[in-house]
C-alpha cells in the first residue's frame, strides 16, 4: 500500500517557507506577486492568504521594510526588502539550514 506524502511534502514546505521569503529578498525588493512567482518557480507553492501574515510577522520582527511604489497599472505597490537585522537573521538561517541538510544527509547514508 502506497502512502500519499502529500502532507507530509506541504508540512516540510511550511516550514521553510519564512526562510525562503528571506533568500527571495536578498536578491532584491520585491512585491508580493513577485514573491509568490519565485516560489512556484521553485514549486513552493504559496497563496497570497498565507504570504501576506508571514510578511506582516517578519515586519513586526524587524527584518524586512517596505516601501510604496507607484504601479504602471492599478494602485500603488508595497515592495518589501530585508532590513540590516534581517540579513544578519538571513545568514543565521543559511547556516541552521546547512547544518540540517548536513544531519539528515548523515542519517539517510548510513547504511
Amino acid at each position: 500500500m502506497a502512502m500519499n506524502t502529500d502532507n507530509t511534502k506541504a508540512q516540510m514546505r511550511k516550514g521553510i517557507l519564512e526562510y525562503c521569503i528571506l533568500a527571495v529578498l536578498s536578491r532584491n525588493s520585491c512585491y508580493a506577486v513577485d514573491i509568490i512567482n519565485e516560489l512556484k518557480k521553485a514549486e513552493v507553492i504559496v497563496v497570497e492568504g498565507t504570504l501576506y501574515p508571514l510578511l506582516t510577522r517578519q515586519k513586526n520582527a524587524g527584518l524586512l521594510s517596505y516601501r510604496w511604489e507607484e504601479s504602471p497599472q492599478g494602485p500603488p505597490r508595497k515592495y518589501y526588502e530585508l532590513t540590516e537585522l534581517g540579513k544578519i537573521y538571513l545568514n543565521e538561517l543559511d547556516k541552521a539550514w546547512e547544518e540540517l541538510v548536513e544531519s539528515v544527509n548523515q542519517i539517510r547514508d548510513r547504511k
